[in-house]
């Protein structure tokens, strides 16, 4: 139970690795510091959520869970 448990922890681990290095960067650099424009009122920011992007959170969100899950069960007393 282990040892599958320990391959769907590494398989999920990949998951997550290719998730995260699909998302954009929220970084505005420099530019921030200069008072850039803030998109705050543009349609990509109002409708975030349903684009690429916000399934690309969504789906890196449920993978951290399931990591999160499998590291507790795969360290608990109570799995052999």
């Amino acid at each position: 139970m282990k040892t599958a448990l320990t391959v769907i922890f590494i398989i999920v681990c990949a998951i997550i690795c290719f998730l995260v290095l699909c998302q954009e960067s929220k970084d505005n650099g420099l530019g921030s510091l200069a008072g850039g424009t803030s998109s705050a009122d543009t349609y990509w920011s109002k409708n975030k959520g349903r684009s690429k992007e916000g399934m690309l959170v969504l789906a890196t969100s449920i993978a951290v869970a399931i990591f999160l899950l499998l590291a507790l069960l795969i360290s608990s007393k109570f799995v052999n």
